[in-house]
């Protein structure tokens, strides 16, 4: 008698009852504690199918500082090797199987070592993604200078902070955004896990990459009910998924939009599962540093570092980051994480 073996997304997908037959998860690798055109230096080592790519970077960009910025670090299919300072980032480039990137920082310019030879075209994408990723082109030379007569401050350009670590995507950063929500980081952890291990397509080296809207449209919700661990928010991934894969909603296009800051809230809003955290986390993610998106832990992390331990209400929040207009949101996450990185 044959064995069987499948993922358990796959026995989703054939309508096979889990309890029914010998599953077994795919392998995977678990997290570990550990525009314009960019200039591309390529180096083949043949016997390790190893293709090296280098990327300039501004002076005021920080490898250590983006990298940390933001709680994306430490979910799948992001890894960080704190030790010897390597973000490792599974991507899927649309080819025959993902990519695996070991992302490093070498003097002005950062060096990316795939698991695989690229083609010239997908050594691009790969190129832009990473940019995109580190917010390689975004221009904090306004943030910096609204910084630069306030001593409290002055530490963010000093020390390169201010880029916030994002997915190659939109709809990545929306999914995890929603996986934030009234939770436990260790429960955030978990439900994305689930999410790549389960659904993710797999690099050379056993690592898997997100899945695309199209992969998680197809699982039934009970799917994420079942396997994610996604409680609730379980209709939410669902429906957002359905929607992306249809092209009846173009999360992408967010990244441009013209909309005043205040519209754009409103649209985000229309997707369930979005509230006033989530729509204003994932407006930091885009370039828009207009919301605070305060939650519990924000807050408490105010009262210790602003207001001696003490309680304070939103509007007095407020109040202390005003002065910064339109970086208020930066200026509160830079002063919230400053001992994220010592």
């Amino acid at each position: 008698m044959s064995r069987i073996s499948l993922t358990v997304a796959e026995a989703y997908k054939r309508k096979i009852a889990v309890s029914a037959v010998g599953i077994l998860k795919a392998n995977s690798r678990p997290a570990v504690v550990s525009g314009r055109p960019p200039l591309l230096c390529f180096t083949f080592v043949a016997h390790q199918k190893i293709m090296e790519i280098s990327i300039p970077v501004a002076r005021d960009f920080s490898f250590k500082r983006t990298v940390v910025s933001h709680g994306w670090c430490g979910l799948l299919p992001f890894e960080l090797d704190r030790e010897n300072w390597a973000l490792t980032r599974v991507l899927d480039l649309n080819g025959a199987r993902p990519v695996t990137l070991r992302i490093t920082a070498a003097g002005r310019s950062i060096r990316i070592q795939t698991s695989s030879r690229l083609s010239q075209a997908a050594s691009k994408k790969a190129s832009d993604q990473v940019r995109h990723m580190l917010r390689l082109d975004d221009d904090m030379t306004a943030f910096y200078q609204s910084l630069a007569a306030d001593t409290d401050f002055g530490w963010i350009p000093s020390q390169g902070a201010g880029r916030l670590l994002r997915s190659p995507s939109v709809f990545e950063d929306l999914v995890k955004m929603i996986c934030t929500t009234n939770c436990s980081w260790a429960l955030t952890k978990k439900m994305v896990t689930g999410l790549v291990e389960n659904l993710g397509r797999s690099s050379p080296d056993g690592r898997r990459s997100f899945p695309t809207p199209e992969a998680m449209a197809v699982m039934p919700e009970k799917f994420y009910v079942n396997e994610v661990r996604a409680g609730y928010r379980s209709g939410y991934l669902k429906q957002l998924a359905d929607r992306v894969a249809s092209g009846e909603l173009d999360v992408e296009s967010w990244l441009s939009s013209s909309l005043p800051t205040a519209e754009l809230i409103k649209t985000m809003r229309e997707v369930k599962g979005v509230g006033p955290y989530a729509a204003e986390n994932v407006l930091k993610l885009i370039g828009r540093y207009d919301g605070l998106a305060l939650d519990s832990w924000t807050r408490a992390k105010f009262f210790e570092v602003r207001n001696n331990g003490r309680k304070a209400t939103d509007k007095k929040i407020a109040r202390f980051y005003s002065r910064f207009n339109e970086w208020r949101g930066l200026a509160l996450w830079c002063d919230m994480t400053r001992d994220w990185l010592e």
